[in-house]
């Protein structure tokens, strides 16, 4: 028995570290595409439109029996005008900010920012009264500290540079390398804030997801529907701001590699992955397992790419993951609260029809 325990325990563990191990590997793959003449417009463009390819097949099949079930949702305009801000907000704005500040920055500034999600979600739910500001209340408090930490962990990874952690010689200098992790620090505070912006936005899509699932309980039919439309919008942005059109050919057969994993990774296997772990594990069973990627990209960054990461870097990165842990644990103790109060709420509603009973035979 308590084998079966450990192994239920330990696969979805492992699933989850080789998941962001597998998403920063990707994210040096796109960066270095990218830096060698990718027109970021086009690889959203045609990463989403495989994905789209690969998603609404699949996705039906796997909601087919679920939905002899039960009633098919009402497929309304309300609900098409959400999947298009999802799209839009999920995938054209996010994808677009998150690939021009990797072509300005580095995956691991990527890993760093992606952690702010938290302190937006918290924000954003504070602003829509979702969550009331009572900051008497120990798991609002904690909160507030992880935002802060996280907060002042993103100032010290966007302005503090530091020395070279594994600076290279002379001669490694001028050695092209295979891979590319880092560009030039001139442009590192842009690419930070567009990367920030990416994170808002990702932000504004999970809440605007949240209400959505209710109205159609569906997830990965969902993520078919707005990934189709975000994939649309992304091709109207590329045509506005991609004017050369040998930008849409794939000049290299890394770039065709490139698009195909990241549409079969990014685009099903990661999102199916999620939503199976998070029914089986918990809501916040997935978010817990981020911050590897930062031990991931540092490294990554320390052992293949000499002369590209700084200390500035893996504190500020270090310092967002401790943020990012103390709003989750926030989180958590606001969730647990919650269930000891129904329970004794639950608990007070039986003993009180008890007493009444004791009070009439008296």
């Amino acid at each position: 028995m308590e084998t079966k325990i450990s192994t239920s325990e330990l696969v979805p563990f492992i699933i989850m570290v080789i998941m962001e191990g597998c998403t920063i590997a990707l994210t040096i793959f796109a960066k270095t595409s990218i830096t060698n003449g990718m027109s970021p417009f086009v690889f959203i463009v045609y990463t989403n439109a495989l994905a789209t390819i690969i998603l609404f097949p699949s996705s039906f099949l796997l909601n087919h029996q679920n939905l002899n079930r039960k009633e098919k949702p009402l497929f309304t305009f309300s609900l098409f005008m959400r999947f298009l801000l999802l799209g839009f907000t999920g995938i054209t704005m996010t994808q677009t900010l998150l690939f021009l500040g990797l072509s300005y920055s580095s995956p691991i500034l990527v890993c760093a920012m992606s952690h702010l999600i938290p302190t937006f979600n918290f924000l954003l739910n504070i602003i829509h009264r979702k969550v009331e500001l009572n900051l008497k209340n120990s798991s609002i408090q904690v909160q507030m500290i992880g935002i802060m930490v996280s907060i002042f962990g993103a100032i010290i990874a966007e302005f503090f540079k530091g020395p070279l952690i594994r600076p290279s010689s002379h001669h490694l200098k001028h050695t092209k390398q295979l891979f590319i992790f880092s560009s030039t620090p001139e442009f590192w505070v842009f690419g930070g804030i567009l990367l920030a912006a990416a994170s808002f936005s990702v932000s504004i899509a999970n809440f605007i997801q949240k209400e959505t699932v209710k109205q159609y309980p569906e997830p990965m039919k969902m993520v078919s529907y707005y990934t189709l439309l975000g994939m649309i919008l992304s091709a109207i942005v590329s045509c506005i701001f991609e004017s050369d059109v040998n930008a849409w050919k794939l000049k290299h057969n890394m770039e065709l590699i490139l698009i195909v994993l990241t549409a079969i990774f990014g685009g099903v296997i990661r999102p199916n992955v999620q939503v199976w772990l998070s029914r089986m594990k918990g809501p916040l069973y997935v978010p817990q397992f981020k911050p590897f990627g930062i031990a991931f990209a540092t490294t990554f960054g320390v052992c293949f790419f000499p002369n590209s990461l700084h200390y500035g870097s893996v504190i500020g990165a270090s310092v967002i993951g401790m943020g990012y842990y103390t709003i989750l644990y926030g989180e958590f103790k606001g969730d647990e609260d919650e269930k000891n109060y129904d329970e004794s709420s639950d608990s007070l509603d039986k003993k009180i029809p008890l007493l009444q009973e004791k009070m009439e035979e008296v």
